[in-house]
């Protein structure tokens, strides 16, 4: 089966936790701190792999973990970094942010890289924090909390033209003629179930990828057969040739409706040049009813060429259009993906709010902060009430009337306020 969209849940590593340390040597009784700083936790990178053609990967594992930093060590050692996890994903992979529903990425060349998400720094040790005042520093860093998101991944082809039509209009038929590619082939609705990929070398300078989009009638743009599954692939194309079953009662009717579909699904894809092929015309009563369709076409504005993917008349003739209109087809906008998704808000904003249990203060750059603080040294507990007065939380609380023994939620931590 064809896996187009997946969900998966990803989560960086957590930055190692800086050491509170003092030297220990024989004749050195004031070695001084010398706690290292933590590793750095992994990434999560998505990365573009042009082996892959599907998201079936991600059906049978669907949660990404990677590593936490190593925490720091005496004698100023440093712990070590993770290593960052590198997802591979197939080139045409659209990644949104399962919640938001933003778009965080476009994934289309090969190597194209995207942080999901971002390790956590490591905690400073308290070699970092010795002064000429205080020489003797309590305190350090615990590791940057790490990241978590769960992801939406949506797969377009990449193909520079796409072969549209009603069911068994020949299709694949004209993709096992003209590519290597081996679709299943046979006299029923829907006997392709998944989109086909073939590559046609018309000469040693000139090479199409064509991509046979099935599911296409009445409805599809709301999903009704297999049409909505697929008709996103439609999208990145830059060329459509669209077969008309010459055995079709009415061709024309065909024609109309299958481009008022693509139109309902995404009004763009109407203004992509589209060759029409009129098959099956080793068969009489097909080749009988070709002018009449033929005028009919014409008039409506599009070029049609009369085909048989049985006897391959025609073929030649069709490849070589398509690759002209091609050269004559604006070129795709090169898309850029973020090496980071972050939010656009401001991450030292905050909230002061209420509850039955206290007051809730939320917010990314305090709720982080709170999670490095060492609870256990006083002096970290100290730096953590500057950090709260430089940013306007202990301010925010008092105007909303904290009191003396109120309790004050950061994060995961409960706090006691006192004056």
């Amino acid at each position: 089966m064809y896996f187009d969209e997946a969900e998966i849940y990803v989560q960086s590593g957590k930055g190692g936790d800086g050491a509170v340390h003092f030297h220990r040597e024989k004749y050195r009784p004031r070695g001084g701190p010398d706690g290292g700083d933590g590793g750095r936790g992994g990434d999560v990178i998505l990365v573009v792999n042009p082996k892959k053609n599907t998201l079936f990967d991600f059906r049978h594992r669907s949660q990404y973990f990677a590593d936490d930093g190593r925490p720091g060590g005496p004698n100023n050692m440093t712990g070590k970094s993770a290593k960052d996890l590198v997802v591979d994903v197939p080139p045409g992979t659209l990644v949104y942010d399962a919640d938001s529903g933003d778009l965080m990425g476009d994934l289309v060349e090969d190597g194209q890289e995207l942080v999901v998400a971002k390790g956590g720094r490591g905690g400073r040790g308290n070699q970092n924090y010795a002064t000429s005042r205080n020489q003797t520093p309590r305190m350090a860093e615990r590791g940057e909390p790490e990241e978590s998101k769960k992801l939406r991944l949506e797969l377009k082809m990449i193909a520079d033209v796409g072969i549209v039509g009603v069911p068994n209009a020949g299709k694949s038929s004209l993709l096992a003629v003209v590519s290597n590619a081996k679709p299943k082939i046979a006299n029923y609705p829907f006997t392709t179930l998944t989109p086909n990929l073939g590559v046609a070398n018309l000469d040693m300078d000139t090479t199409l990828v064509l991509a046979d989009i099935p599911g296409l009638i009445e409805g599809a743009h709301q999903g009704v057969g297999l049409g909505s599954s697929f008709l996103r692939h439609i999208q990145r194309t830059r060329v459509l040739i669209h077969m008309l079953d010459g055995l079709s009662e009415d061709p024309i009717s065909d024609f109309s409706q299958i481009n008022s579909e693509m139109a309902l699904f995404d009004e763009k894809i109407t203004q992509k040049p589209q060759i029409v092929a009129y098959n099956k015309m080793d068969l009489p009563t097909v080749r009988e009813g070709w002018p009449g369709v033929n005028e009919a076409l014409t008039q409506m504005g599009y070029e049609v060429i009369p085909v048989s993917a049985v006897t391959h008349e025609n073929i030649d003739k069709l490849m070589w259009r398509a690759a002209a209109l091609l050269k004559e087809a604006p070129e795709p906008e090169p898309v850029e993906a973020m090496p980071v998704y972050r939010a656009a808000e401001d991450p030292k904003a905050f909230t002061v709010q209420k509850t039955n249990e206290g007051w809730l203060v939320q917010g990314e750059a305090i709720e982080r902060a709170a999670a490095m603080t060492y609870w256990e040294h006083r002096e970290s507990v100290r730096r953590f009430q500057r950090l709260m007065e430089n940013i306007g939380v202990e301010e925010a609380l008092r105007e909303a009337g904290v009191e003396e023994g109120d309790t004050v939620l950061v994060g995961e931590y409960t706090l006691e306020w006192q004056d």
